[in-house]
């Protein structure tokens, strides 16, 4: 069970077996955070009686923070760090790190450090009960209009797609790994994640989580454009939802 897991002041060793756990961190231009959310993250991890991976994924920033995971690398064996070329956006950096990932389960948070990473143990264990634990954020420190921009959007993708999901904007998620390998992420599939995997037939749950005030730099994404994208997404996605198949299969076994 995976929830069985005790907490442990000692840390983590760490060997050359796989790591049951993999965080997917896709970052743009996010220098000045990067070594604080390792810190934060590493905390987590040593905690863990289970090995784990960093897989940092550097969608072509034009700062120095693939600098600073290579240096954060040389401390921390668990980190590893890819970069795509040219710049390719969210699904794609998250798909390069879900194909890249070895743990049987595979969380994902934001590297602008509004996501806590303390919140992990809490979604490993749900996944008890599900395939797809998602992070609600409580008490969002965001602007006004960013918040009713996306409860605004939110509202409209649960009535097209009824698929229950209520944040879908939060980042932060723990998945098992087979449940991921069913789906494959379009430019922009990266905000419909856990209704493509409810598609899927896999099991997907929330749990309120912490949210912080970005403190470096600022978002990558305009809510104008985003909202524009998102309905265009939203139409593609409610057309893949019509048109699959949910049936079972049985095999006649003939008795000798």
């Amino acid at each position: 069970m995976v929830g069985s897991w005790t907490a442990t002041s000692s840390s983590v060793a760490l060997t050359d077996m796989d790591p049951f756990l993999s965080v997917v961190i896709p970052f743009r231009n996010e220098e000045p955070s990067l070594a604080l959310l390792h810190s934060e993250l590493a905390e987590v991890l040593d905690a863990f009686p289970f090995e784990s991976e960093m897989i940092f994924v550097d969608d072509e920033s034009g700062d120095g923070g693939s600098g600073v995971v290579r240096d954060l690398a040389g401390l921390d064996s668990r980190i590893r760090l890819l970069t795509l070329l040219p710049h390719s956006g969210q699904s794609a950096a998250l798909g390069a790190g879900f194909r890249a990932a070895r743990g049987e389960l595979i969380a994902t948070l934001d590297a602008d450090l509004q996501n806590v990473p303390g919140d992990l143990p809490r979604l490993i264990e749900a996944l008890d009960q599900a395939d797809c634990v998602c992070g609600v954020r409580v008490s969002r420190q965001d602007s006004m209009i960013k918040r009713l921009a996306s409860r605004i959007a939110n509202g409209v993708r649960r009535f097209v797609l009824a698929d229950g999901v209520h944040d879908i904007g939060c980042s932060l998620r723990v998945m098992r790994a087979s449940s991921l390998k069913r789906i494959k992420l379009f430019r922009g599939g990266h905000r419909f994640l856990p209704s493509l995997l409810a598609m899927e037939g896999a099991r997907v749950i929330e749990l309120p989580v912490d949210h912080r005030a970005r403190l470096h730099g600022s978002s990558n994404y305009g809510v104008g454009g985003r909202l524009v994208a998102g309905l265009v997404d939203l139409l593609a996605v409610f057309w893949m939802k019509k048109r699959s198949d949910r049936f079972e299969v049985k095999e006649f076994t003939r008795r000798v």
